[in-house]
């Protein structure tokens, strides 16, 4: 009997002691996310994260800096330094496979992928663009698309406005708005990204998404009339956004919209969770001018470094981030959709909605600037090709430079 009860005693001190090491440990996620909605997506999964597994102490490693145009450069130093973070932020497709899976920095996900059952839930172009080489690299959190255009409905109300659905229409109402004293486009590019995003758009509009995509992959011209009309396009357009532009960072752009100051914003729908997250319900939204039917798609996602000091807790963090009710209670949030296609469409707001219908009958097409369309060394040269752009306005020489950037990309000859 002695025995007995000291079996049984050992035993639940065993069980004990595994349940709290379960549950101990650490874990540390990077992002970019420090925002808005974004910071208050990311805190949600922390929350749910600590419910589950409460002995874990969780690290916020964000840095600010939208698009990651400052983490990114941190997080290169840390994964060479062979320094990397239990899980990182990254945009799905070519911005983590480029970067990071080639050069054997990550570690496959297959097994996550088969024990959660999400092949059956993401739809069949999100899984292509987590693979590579067979393996599944990455866990998406939310779709986020990038070619919308933001509106404040009462300045479009006073001056009779409805939302510009072709070029020359937009240059009306800019002109309209101009001698009216509003800025008619908001801008915020202390970060370039967040020029070239708007062009991208301008891209998108003018050749179509067809021709669009051909610039990836080479088959349409970077020295061609297409590039050379969005670039004088483009150029125009520069010449109706608020004169501080390089001082802003997208979200003080945003403001403008959300304090009457401007009246347009072209970016992306974490813009949504921003206006949500500042309490501002007077926006207004429609595709970027040229870009109906087209749906400019992104993801965030979190992948595992092969050398995550904290792999357990990894796991359980990328089976939170891939989860219905993670997503379900993120994205509200963020500003973003599903990733999953079974998520509850009334826990979105109208715009979300809105996009979620889109996402289904809309023609898809990668981001540039957000790592869908292209490796991050050529984002990184049409970023600086754009920088001089902007100040200069010179299309000419924009056009050789991004037709050259192809060249040094290895797609173009």
């Amino acid at each position: 009997m002695k025995f007995r009860n000291w079996l049984v005693g050992f035993s639940v001190a065993v069980m004990a002691l595994g349940m709290s090491l379960a549950q101990s440990g650490k874990l540390e996620i990077f992002s970019w996310w420090t925002t808005g909605g974004e910071a208050a997506g990311l805190l949600k999964l922390f929350d749910i994260y600590k419910q589950q597994h409460p002995g874990v102490k969780i690290i916020n490693a964000a840095v600010a800096g939208g698009a990651g145009s400052n983490a990114k450069a941190v997080l290169k130093t840390r994964m060479l330094g062979g320094d990397p973070p239990d899980s990182f932020q990254v945009h799905m497709g070519h911005e983590l496979i480029d970067t990071w899976v080639v050069n054997g920095f990550m570690q496959p996900l297959d097994g996550i992928f088969k024990d959660n059952g999400w092949e059956k839930v993401y739809p069949q172009g999100v899984l292509e663009l987590l693979k590579w080489n067979g393996h599944y690299w990455s866990v998406p959190a939310n779709i986020h698309r990038a070619n919308v255009m933001w509106y404040n409905k009462a300045i479009f109300a006073k001056y009779g406005l409805t939302p510009p659905k072709t070029y020359d229409e937009f240059f009306a109402a800019a002109e309209k708005l101009k001698k009216a004293g509003i800025t008619p486009l908001a801008l915020g590019d202390n970060g370039i990204w967040a020029s070239t995003h708007v062009f991208e758009t301008v891209l998108i509009g003018t050749l179509g998404a067809d021709g669009y995509k051909g610039l990836w992959n080479g088959k349409t011209d970077w020295n061609g009339p297409g590039v050379k009309k969005a670039l004088e396009t483009f150029a125009k357009m520069l010449s109706y956004v608020n004169s501080d532009h390089a001082a802003r960072s997208w979200d003080q752009a945003n403001d403008l919209i959300i304090q009457g100051k401007a009246a347009m914003f072209i970016h992306g729908d974490w813009a949504n969770g921003d206006f949500m997250a500042k309490k501002f319900e007077g926006y207004g939204w429609a595709p970027a001018p040229g870009n109906a039917d087209i749906y400019d798609a992104l993801s965030d996602s979190f992948g595992m470094p092969a050398k995550a000091p904290d792999q357990q807790e990894a796991r359980w963090w990328l089976e939170l981030v891939g989860s219905k009710a993670g997503q379900e209670a993120f994205n509200p949030l963020k500003g973003s959709i599903c990733a999953r296609t079974d998520c509850d469409p009334s826990l979105f707001n109208p715009y979300l909605q809105w996009a979620m219908k889109r996402w289904k009958v809309d023609t898809i097409v990668p981001s540039l600037v957000h790592g869908a369309a292209a490796k991050e060394s050529w984002v990184a040269a049409i970023n600086d090709v754009m920088t001089l752009f902007v100040t200069r306005r010179d299309v000419t020489q924009a056009q050789k430079s991004l037709a050259q950037a192809c060249v040094d990309a290895g797609v173009c000859h």
